[in-house]
């Protein structure tokens, strides 16, 4: 194993937010945001999913936050994949810090997250969904039906059987409950 290659498995598994040299790529939509997101994950870069800042929000959308000094190697494999962002911009300031789509509330006894406009609660004792909401999507109906009543962890990922921008928000609110609860 070369230098380069040791370098680019360090920058790999390196937090990238934990630097102040973070950039976020900016996509078309939503469906490039995931796609995105799976190759760098497939690949072993770690990049977190975030709502854009206001200044440059053009709607219904997300950002993918990076570290700035890999957005080369990043772009790179993206555009092998057939899929490249609009622009990529560092976070220079306040401004444009993306935006944390998580939103968690405690009840007593339950404990919804919400991840953009989808929520999950769940009974905190038993670890029950009890309640999938939000969203305007033709799915959602059929996602609350398969998951409302299972144990968290026991019901499938939204992401495997949801195919909208509201199974891909609750799958995120799905893996963030779990983190909190199962961890």
């Amino acid at each position: 194993m070369g230098l380069l290659d040791i370098f680019k498995k360090n920058n790999k598994s390196a937090d990238p937010h934990a630097s102040n040299d973070r950039g976020i790529m900016v996509f078309e939509n939503t469906s490039e945001v995931i796609r995105a997101e799976n190759v760098l994950k497939h690949n072993g870069w770690r990049v977190r999913v975030m709502g854009p800042p206001p200044e440059i929000r053009t709607g219904c959308d997300l950002v993918i936050e990076i570290p700035l000094i890999e957005h080369l190697n990043i772009h790179r494999l993206l555009a092998e994949a057939g899929v490249s962002p609009l622009k990529t911009v560092p976070v220079s300031g306040p401004l444009l810090e993306p935006v944390n789509i998580f939103f968690t509330h405690d009840f007593g006894d339950f404990l919804m997250v919400r991840a953009a406009n989808m929520k999950i609660t769940i009974e905190k004792k038993s670890l029950l969904i009890v309640n999938i909401s939000g969203g305007g999507c033709p799915d959602v109906p059929y996602l609350a039906r398969k998951m409302v009543g299972r144990k968290l962890g026991d019901a499938p990922s939204p992401r495997s059987i949801g195919h909208t921008l509201c199974g891909y928000a609750l799958d995120m609110a799905y893996e963030e409950i779990k983190k909190q609860c199962l961890q």
